[in-house]
């Protein structure tokens, strides 16, 4: 025969103090631990929505992100050559022949300098990202030097708002309009004319090239022709792909740096949670042995207190994921470990996080309740009621 529910609870709610205090030290713990897996969620999550399912990036072979790589003309000659790409509407070949430069720009508030993508594209380019919306001025002309910025970087950079002048490869760059990507990478970029931004920078390769396939089935057979042609030195990905490795690096670090030192926290809440318990136990010797004189076993006087305290540890964790929700509404801006540039990103609650966070509180109550459980189990019915 077990304990009704209403009874642990009954307990739960007339100890209101230590019950605040507990599952308050188990409610930082869990916000925390849940923030940490939201911003790494929130990373991974602006990288894989850059990409375009049926987009195909080719960059040079062994080479990690687009500055690091070089594709020269004849090379995508031949790449804009294949049979299988995508024709647009007014007839022209989806192939967007980009150039990627980091540059340096100080910040609008700390006027502190921080890596920033400059990306030239072609006209086709903007086409084969649907997510991009122009939100205010116009686009930039091609051969012309004007370049137009993400939200994210007009709002936090000197000289990328609509109107101003950027100085960037001993020329001045007129901002003629600003686009909004959707809380995607390309949000922490600055577009201009791929060849203008050739010249610009004195390259004599492109950083890649981006195209459309015709049929998206037909890609593992056009990596292949690519992969395979001797005249090529280059390796062909989805662009969802491309994005989500560029995530791989900073989102394994946050989450691994997050859950150690939760972990850490977690201490002090289970230290807390067992003091908690201990004391309930402690207090409440006659009533247990009360209980077992009216029949009630060990193993139902056991169970009673794990669910104490494993409630205990509900409550801390839904008030902990509550807590981290509201973290959603901020945007903040971190250097990409892949690419060394500024990157703009929000946090992200997912179910996997919530029932992660929840699991992480019900197992702090555990840990915290079972040692003052098993000790109030223990206690024999004589020596119980003769405490009273």
């Amino acid at each position: 025969m077990g304990l009704p529910f209403a009874y642990i609870a009954r307990n739960i709610a007339r100890r209101r103090l230590t019950t605040a205090l507990t599952a308050g030290g188990m409610a930082l713990v869990v916000y925390v631990f849940a923030t940490v897996l939201m911003l790494a969620a929130g990373l991974e999550a602006t990288l894989v929505a850059t990409g375009q399912p049926d987009n195909v990036v080719v960059i040079r072979r062994a080479s990690q992100t687009e500055v690091q790589s070089g594709v020269d003309r004849t090379q995508a000659g031949v790449v804009e050559s294949l049979p299988d790409i995508a024709v647009g509407g007014e007839g022209q070949k989806l192939v967007s022949k980009e150039v990627v430069v980091l540059i340096n720009l100080p910040k609008r508030e700390s006027g502190k300098a921080s890596n920033v993508v400059i990306r030239g594209v072609m006209p086709v380019g903007v086409e084969l990202r649907p997510q991009v919306k122009l939100v205010e001025g116009r686009m930039f002309r091609p051969g012309t030097a004007e370049v137009i910025a993400g939200r994210s970087i007009a709002s936090r950079f000197q000289g990328a708002g609509l109107g101003e002048t950027l100085r960037f490869a001993s020329a001045d760059w007129t901002v003629v309009g600003i686009f909004d990507a959707g809380r995607t990478g390309f949000d922490s970029e600055i577009w201009g004319d791929s060849e203008q931004m050739m010249q610009a920078f004195r390259r004599l390769a492109f950083s890649a090239l981006v195209l459309r396939l015709a049929d998206t089935e037909r890609f593992d057979a056009v990596k292949q022709e690519i992969e395979s042609d001797p005249r090529l030195t280059l390796e062909a990905k989805r662009e969802t792909r491309f994005y989500a490795d560029q995530s791989e690096m900073l989102s394994k670090f946050i989450s691994y740096l997050g859950t150690t030192i939760s972990v850490i926290f977690s201490v002090g809440a289970v230290i807390g949670a067992m003091i908690t318990m201990y004391a309930s136990v402690a207090s409440r010797t006659a009533e247990i042995g009360t209980l077992r004189a009216l029949g009630f076993s060990r193993t139902a006087i056991l169970v009673a207190f794990l669910l104490e305290a494993l409630l205990l540890g509900a409550i801390g964790g839904i008030v902990g994921l509550v807590a981290a929700s509201f973290m959603q509404a901020l945007a903040i801006s971190t250097t990409n470990f892949q690419t060394f540039a500024e990157l703009a990103f929000t946090f992200k609650l997912t179910p996997r996080i919530v029932v992660a966070s929840l699991v992480f509180a019900l197992a702090m109550g555990f840990v915290g309740g079972f040692l003052p459980a098993a000790r109030a189990a223990r206690l024999k019915i004589v020596d119980a009621l003769r405490a009273a």
